[in-house]
């Protein structure tokens, strides 16, 4: 029954077969290196669309539970360890990028929430989120699906703590740590009001992030049928022991959220490289995004800016070492 759901509902390969019988049908096969390319980009991009709709879907409705000041009222009752692991949880259920995280991550700042609690929300939001549960789920299986959610909060969890520890409070910009947030009503929402805003979320995010799935699509259906596999396995695979850093540094000038990293990932995996250099790509395109690091610039000094990049970048490196190790485990 798992492998049915595995397989079939969320890897949906009767729909890849289906689009490889339509392509035979119009004279194009599905073996040949163009023919797959094809294939491979229109089996990935309708997969992750489909998919991306019905989790935002589930997502914001959940979110809806959770706005901005009754998270920061959750957040506010914790102090220490578990204020970092609830801040990390929340960031489960909130935006899919990094850029969109930010003007939360300001906002529980200015709203005199813990610095640590606040960069546990802000690693955690963008690096692991229930979509990224469920789409790393129909593409490497429920092993590396959950393996990844647990590591990658693992870090924010870390991370926001190892912040806390340093005390950079002042590394905050003053004209945040002045601030304050203005306490808004108490969340009324009906179920149909809530099932809008949904929708609402919906429509906003798959406009948002359909450019970025078209051009990892893209980019996976390229690396997939025309880049030669012993190219990947020397750059990327366990004869490189440089594979982690490279992928962790191409990563970063790169701004995607999880859905459009994922067919490259796929592209990657299936091409040979580790599993934890692909793993370690897709974090640090979404959590250190170039964008995503100019917005927070405008939110902290550069120390506490660094201290957040190197802490990320540490975590990323282990994760994609520890991912590398027990890889025959997982897959």
């Amino acid at each position: 029954m798992w492998t049915f759901i595995e397989e079939q509902l969320l890897g949906m390969k009767w729909l890849n077969r289906l689009i490889s019988q339509a392509l035979s049908l119009l004279g194009l096969d599905p073996s040949t290196r163009l023919g797959a390319s094809v294939c491979f980009f229109v089996y990935d991009l309708i997969k992750i669309m489909v998919l991306l709709i019905l989790l935002i879907f589930v997502i914001s409705f959940i979110q809806s539970y959770f706005p901005p000041e009754r998270t920061k009222r959750i957040l506010g009752r914790f102090r220490g360890l578990g204020a970092n692991c609830l801040a990390a949880l929340l960031g489960t259920v909130t935006p899919f990028c990094s850029c969109s995280s930010i003007p939360l991550f300001i906002g529980f700042t200015s709203a005199g929430l813990p610095l640590g609690v606040t960069f546990s929300f802000l690693i955690s939001s963008p690096m692991v989120d229930l979509g990224s549960l469920v789409l790393l789920m129909s593409i490497f299986g429920w092993k590396v699906a959950v393996a990844y959610v647990l590591l990658g909060l693992v870090i924010a969890i870390a991370g926001g703590t190892l912040i806390e520890r340093l005390h950079l409070e002042g590394q905050v910009e003053d004209y945040i740590r002045k601030s304050r947030a203005a306490d808004l009503p108490p969340d009324t929402l009906c179920l149909r009001q809530r099932a809008q805003f949904a929708w609402e979320q919906v429509v906003f995010t798959a406009k948002k992030v359909f450019p970025y799935v078209l051009a990892g699509v893209g980019i996976g259906a390229v690396i997939h049928n025309w880049i030669p596999q012993e190219w990947i396995v020397t750059l990327l695979g366990n004869r490189n022991p440089l594979g982690i850093l490279l992928a962790t540094a191409a990563g970063i000038p790169m701004y995607a959220d999880i859905f459009g990293t994922i067919p490259i990932a796929e592209a990657l995996l299936a091409k040979g490289a580790q599993l934890g250099v692909v793993l370690a790509f897709m974090m640090a395109v979404t959590t250190l995004s170039l964008p995503s690091l100019v917005m927070l610039r405008k939110a902290v000094k550069p120390r506490l800016l660094a201290v957040f990049i190197g802490v990320c970048t540490l975590g990323i490196i282990l994760v994609g070492i520890i991912f590398n190790a027990i890889q025959p485990m997982l897959i």
